[in-house]
Order: structure tokens, then sequence, then C-alpha cells
């Protein structure tokens, strides 16, 4: 007899296991299907345990950095075993919150592969034996695996994926990184920062490309003021693994075909959606370019079949897939939510300096049509930047000109992945300069930028 609930949830990454708990808070009775760690991910393997290597890395540049502040520090150095076990450590105290999350919502744990057999149907596998589960609703949170370069896969000793690159045997003495999104420039920056000779190869002409162009060309210079070199508009066309090391071949923006050795490959160009041997072909679930397509609710064209994540459109980020998870759980419920506006999700580069944004980049609102109005307020006018010894970033915010509606916000420097929210906040309820102006900032703080940068979008900046 196989075991019956309301719903059921097939992965329990960021997307999944909150979907899971909001439909259990609606009173439905839920089952959550896992083939490896609760968490998924973006817990166990992405967003929080490259935070703690970040955070790492970070102390260490403060340690070789002391004098600045006036400290000594003598002879810095690091244990990698120990990085990478704190790391880790974090990972598996989250993995062991979300275990008891799921007791907590009297949420069914099934362990194993789980395919969709048929309409409101699945089976699980694992060791050998089958459980058999039916629902009136399914949803699909499998997320997502990263993208293999098709001439040269990761062998997780030389050429490495994000996860590989979590758990370093040994520390890289010359890294490339292939592919400058937040994933390659978060391990670009960790690496840099811990020692290593960092090289990033980016296809497009800029890095950071889906951030503003002032954003990215003023990382570009951040990054290679630190020691990193830069190839834009460049592509890796031959890439071998030895004993040693790695062999490069790049082509360069010039055409020019450049052979480089380095001690270890980094690829991060992208992701494949997790929808093969899950049972989709079958039951004529549509797609595009491999993920899920969905309503904004969350439905496929599948009746009782739901799909969230990364599986789906992007953007491909976790807070985005948790969202898109409360919003089908509660339209499965029939709690009538309502539909997310993705030009309100923040999107955030935990390098050093870092990177967020929310909302469209000044090119894409002129491309729209928009007569705008831009503010620019930089990091060198702060007293708390000054004082903590980062000064160097600005914020940039678009307001459209005859409405005064903020359009979007842009920011590099530190901790700006903590700011962002709260022009996130300002766009979802679609205020407008004139809230901002009028709104009362905490003196000394960062967050006296965000005013005036808004500010000076209208000619009032106070401090630049």
């Amino acid at each position: 007899m196989a075991d019956t609930y309301d719903l059921i949830v097939l992965g329990s990454g960021p997307g999944g296991y909150v979907a899971a708990i909001r439909a259990s808070q609606l009173g439905l009775k839920v089952a959550i299907v896992e083939r490896e760690n609760l968490g998924g991910i973006c817990l166990n393997w992405g967003c929080i345990p490259t935070k703690a290597l970040l955070r790492t890395s970070e102390i260490y540049h403060y340690m070789t950095h002391a004098d600045a502040y006036g400290l000594t520090v003598d002879k810095p150095g690091f244990d990698l075993a120990k990085v990478v076990k704190r790391s880790r450590g974090v990972a598996g105290q989250l993995n062991a919150g979300v275990k008891g999350l799921m007791k907590k919502n009297k949420i069914t744990v099934v362990e194993g592969n789980g395919t969709i057999t048929a309409k409101g149907k699945l089976t699980v596998e694992k060791d050998g034996k089958t459980t058999e589960l039916v629902a009136k609703d399914i949803i699909i949170a499998t997320g997502a695996r990263a993208r293999d370069l098709p001439f040269a896969k990761a062998d997780g000793i030389r050429i490495w994926t994000y996860r590989h690159a979590m758990v370093p045997a040994e520390m890289p003495t010359k890294l490339l990184v292939i592919g400058s999104g937040a994933i390659g420039v978060e391990f670009a920056s960790f690496y840099s920062d811990m020692g290593a000779e960092v090289t990033i190869v980016e296809m497009l002409p800029r890095i950071l490309p889906v951030e503003d162009e002032e954003v990215s060309a003023f990382m570009e210079k951040a990054l290679t003021k630190q020691g990193m070199t830069i190839l834009t508009g460049a592509g890796v066309e031959k890439l071998e693994a030895g004993a040693k090391g790695v062999t490069a071949a790049i082509k360069t923006k010039d055409g020019k075909v450049v052979t480089g050795e380095y001690s270890h490959a980094i690829v991060a160009v992208g992701i494949v959606p997790n929808t093969e041997n899950i049972g989709l072909e079958a039951l004529g679930v549509k797609t595009t370019k491999g993920h899920i397509d969905t309503d904004p609710m969350g439905r496929t064209n599948v009746a009782g079949l739901w799909a969230i994540g990364d599986v789906t459109a992007p953007p491909w980020l976790a807070h985005k897939a948790s969202h898109e998870g409360v919003i089908a759980a509660e339209a499965i419920a029939g709690k009538h939510p309502h539909a997310m506006d993705k030009r309100n999700i923040p999107g955030c580069t935990y390098s050093r300096p870092q990177v967020a944004s929310v909302g469209l980049t000044e090119a894409k609102a002129r491309e729209e049509g928009y007569e705008l109005k831009v503010g620019k307020f930089p990091f060198i006018g702060n007293g708390k930047a000054i004082a903590l010894g980062e000064a160097e970033g600005f914020i940039k915010t678009v307001f459209d000109a005859k409405t005064g509606e903020l359009l979007g916000a842009h920011m590099v420097g530190a901790e700006v992945t903590e700011l962002i929210e709260g022009y996130t906040v300002a766009k979802q309820l679609e205020t407008t300069e004139a809230e901002l102006m009028d709104t009362v900032f905490p003196h000394p703080t960062l967050s006296e930028m965000m005013h005036e940068s808004v500010l000076s979008a209208y000619g009032r900046a106070l401090h630049f």
C-alpha cells in the first residue's frame, strides 16, 4: 500500500524544505523526499559553507594587513584542513537544524531517489528498497548542479567544480577560475586572499556580467589591484589535467591563443537543472533549455505538478527558491498568494569587495525607455567606511524621473550584501525618492550612503 499525503516535495533545498514547512503550517500532510542531504546544495555545498570559507579569508586578510590598524601579528598562517573542517561544521550544524524543523512541523522525510511514475504518484528507491507515495500535489524542487566544460570534465584533483573547491586537499598556488559570475568571483576572492595567484577568464566583455556596468568595471579594477589577472572577452579552448597541474589554452579578446600552466582550475560556467530520471518526460512536462516551465504560482503544464527553484527559470538564487516555495504551498492550500515580482529579488556576491543589487541596471532601464535620475555616492565620503578602513566602493540608485519610482540599486563595497535589503524593502513597498529622502538614517553607519545616493540623484548630496 502506498503512503498517502496531501503534498509531496521532491528535493529538500531552500525551496523544497521551505515549501514543506509552509504547507504543513497550513494544515497539509506533507512528505519530503531527499536523495542526499537535507538542506540541498545551498546549505551543504553552496551558500552557507562558502560564506564560512570567505569569513576565514576575510579574517586572514585583516591579519596580513594588521599594521594598517595599528596592530602587530607575527607570521600569520593557516591550517587548510582546519579551515575546511570549520566550513563543513557550519554546514553540518545547519543540516541538523533542517532535520529539527522537519520534525517540529511533522513532515515525513523519505530518503532516496524519487521518481514521479504518474500524476500524484512517486516512487522512492534506496538500498534496493522501494517506497510508494501518493499525493494530490507534487512540488519538484530538485535544483541544479555545476555545468562541466564539454572538453574537460572535473576530476576533483586538478579540475574542480564548486563542490571540489570547498573541500580542497591542498591549497592552489596558481589558480585558473573559468567564469566570473558570483560563484567564480567568490572562489577567486577566497583563494586570492589565502595566497594563491589567481587568473579569471570570462567569455563576456566584463566580469559579473549581470551587474551594472559601473559595478563590473569597479570590481575588475579592485580585483586587479589585489593581484588577480582578469581576462575578459576570452575563452578556454583546451584544458588538460596532469599529475602536477593544469595546462590551459586561452583565446584572448584579440584572437590570440596563449597557453598557461596552473596548479588547479575551477570551472564556474553555469548550472544544469536536475530534471533527468525523475519521470518528467513520460508526463509531458514542458521545459525551456532543460528548466521546467511554470506559471507565477509554480504550476507546470501538468495538473497537480509544481516546480520551484533552480530547476525552473532564472534567477537561480536560494532566496528566490524559498519564496517560490511559499507561493506554491499557499496556492496548493488555496490561500491565494501574490505572485513574486522578480525585479524585487536582490542578488549578492560575497567577494572582497562585496557586490549587491536589486532591480534594473541603468543600462536596462534606459533600454526599457525610462527617463532617469541616477544617484551615486562613494564609500570615501562616509565616516564609518573610513573608520572601518573600507573606503573603496560606491552605492548607485536609479529612479524614474517622471514618477520618482526606485527602479534599481547597485552597490559595491564592504557589507553591501547586508545593506541591499533596505532598497529591496523600498521597492517592494513601491517607495519613491520622497520617502527615502525623508527617512532618518543612523550616524555613523554605512547605511547613510544609501540616503546620500538617493539625494545625489536629485542634486542634493550633502557629504560629497
